[in-house]
């Protein structure tokens, strides 16, 4: 049995400085040396190897069994939900009802700027809260790069768009696990959350446009910024606060795309020069991007049948994800859950306490296999046949290369650094802050999710040092907790399984340097938004937004 000890060193500094050794050097080297991701993050894990082994006394094989407990978990956490995410949407490419949507977006609005919004904040929010995991980056990043944006910039607004709803993604997921970590109510946490995120998703839509065109958008295109970001934040904060949590980010993306698609029907903003831009050609210019060729239909335009075979791989998944929120369906799907403990791993913690390595092996129930499901039903609908429907399968495993490497190798260096204690060590290490803790809460959370990258995985980590460190300051547990979710959606977008993903999608492996240089700044800009926010909550100014 190995027995974690948070200051290995005798001086906690110290003993932090040396954790955070793993951390910097994934950033230093994504940010300032340009590195591919997968050799940035294999880098990373091998000094989180050598500081478990040599300065937190790890043995060996616990060590390297702890990398390997953390890749196999990213193969069902990450992998068959990108896979299957993708899958649907080359499927619709291949077919060409792609280019149907595409045109049917146009329909909703001939400005660019507007769709950007609509795709990669609420069409964005409705995956995350459906199936999270990932996918909104995936799909929302190739659906811009198909309405014109160049792929960089998609996928940038893909990972910036994926902020406000990730603290309720998965149908709350990240809610209900601090609930059951802390044992204190999930329901409470939601409201807080509900009440930091949504005053963040004010701003978001703003920062889209901002991307999408500068100065001259955010002059020209500003109310349906405030349009989207007001109808998702107030609907964000009512029902977590008075509802339910499970489904405010659902109701938020419908209103908010609802909101400004009827803004669209009475206002269109000024444009010195057409937004709308003309399809791109495949390398050579030989043959047209079936993305965006009129391949079905009419050439006078697209029937209504036509778009709604379009659109219907999305509402597919929509009503799927939906379905498998039925207590009586639900309680099937978890019949093909096996729970088992990981062998060879024997971990406790600094009290000497047992630590869980549980591998859930939910065949049925994940959200990779939901997806694959709709994508079978994506086959039938759109009349594709196996063999096509495989080979392009095929063709999106190859894809994303070596960003699957990259995923195993942050995910095996976030097990590492758990399981060795170096996570805990930053935690204790920040909560010793005293009163400016409450500035700091949700750095710790954004410390989660950079390294797990998710949300859930980030609250697991850090909910009880939240709540230990609130009363430890006499303040409210509620508050910390929620702030560790809510900062750690802030790193969601430079997380290095993201930045994969969002590269892998756009056919931009090896430039997730460039990707993470173009969101570090939104990300801690947020943060810094969000830090100030809690501190406000923790005293009279803004407490009275705290429940209970």
């Amino acid at each position: 049995m190995f027995t974690q000890n948070v200051d290995p060193t005798g001086s906690l500094t110290t003993s932090a400085l040396l954790a955070l050794l793993p951390l910097a050097a994934i950033l230093v080297l994504l940010g300032v040396f340009k590195w591919k991701a997968h050799w940035a993050g294999l880098t990373a894990l091998a000094i989180g190897l050598i500081v478990a082994i040599a300065a937190y006394d790890m043995p060996t094989g616990q060590a390297f069994n702890a990398a390997g407990y953390g890749a196999t978990l990213s193969v069902l956490l990450i992998l068959w939900i990108t896979f299957n995410a993708i899958w649907i949407y080359n499927l619709t490419v291949h077919t060409g009802h792609f280019a149907v949507l595409r045109r049917t977006f146009f329909a909703l609005s001939d400005d660019r700027r507007i769709q950007a919004v609509i795709i990669a904040f609420s069409f964005g929010a409705l995956i995350e809260a459906l199936a999270g995991g990932g996918s909104p980056i995936a799909i929302c990043s190739v659906m811009l790069i198909a309405l014109g944006f160049d792929p960089i910039k998609a996928a940038t607004m893909a990972l910036i768009g994926n902020t406000a709803p990730v603290a309720f993604g998965g149908m709350g997921n990240p809610m209900t696990v601090l609930g059951a970590t802390t044992g204190l109510s999930a329901d409470d946490f939601g409201a807080m959350a509900g009440r930091q995120t949504s005053i963040l998703a004010v701003i978001v839509p703003f920062i889209l446009i901002g991307i999408a065109d500068g100065r001259r958008g955010l002059r020209e295109a500003w109310p349906a910024a405030l349009t989207a970001g007001l109808s998702f934040g107030i609907t964000q904060f009512l029902l977590s606060s008075y509802f339910t949590y499970k489904l405010c980010d659902i109701f938020g993306a419908l209103v908010s795309a609802g909101a400004v698609i009827a803004l669209s029907k009475v206002w269109s903003p000024a444009r010195g020069v057409s937004m709308a831009a003309p399809p791109p050609a495949i390398a050579g210019g030989a043959s047209d991007d079936p993305a965006f060729v009129r391949t079905i239909g009419p050439p006078e335009g697209d029937s209504r049948a036509d778009q709604i075979r379009a659109i219907l791989p999305y509402a597919i998944v929509v009503l799927l994800f939906s379905l498998a929120q039925v207590d009586s369906i639900k309680t099937e799907l978890a019949k093909g859950t096996h729970i088992f403990t990981w062998p060879g791993l024997h971990i406790a913690g600094p009290g000497g306490k047992p630590i869980a390595t549980l591998y859930t092996f939910n065949y049925l129930s994940a959200t990779g296999t939901l997806l694959f499901i709709s994508g079978l039903l994506t086959l039938i609908a759109l009349r594709i046949s196996p063999v096509a429907g495989a080979l392009v399968y095929g063709r999106t495993i190859r894809q994303f290369g070596w960003a699957i490497l990259t995923i195993f190798a942050v995910f095996a260096l976030s097990y590492v650094m758990n399981l060795s204690g170096q996570i805990s060590t930053l935690g204790v290490w920040l909560s010793r802050a005293g009163g400016a803790f409450a500035l700091l809460s949700p750095v710790v959370g954004w410390f989660g999710v950079t390294i797990t990258g998710t949300d859930a995985g980030a609250n697991a980590l850090f909910g009880n040092l939240q709540v230990t460190a609130a009363g430890q300051l006499h303040a409210s547990p509620i508050l910390f907790g929620a702030a560790n979710s809510s900062g750690g959606v802030m790193a969601k977008m430079i997380s290095p399984q993201s930045l994969a993903i969002g590269c892998a999608a756009g056919s931009l492996v090896g430039s997730e340097g460039t990707l993470f240089r173009k969101v570090i700044g939104w990300s801690v800009l947020l943060l810094a938004v969000l830090s100030l926010l809690v501190y406000l909550q923790s005293t009279s100014v803004l407490g009275w937004m705290v429940p209970g």
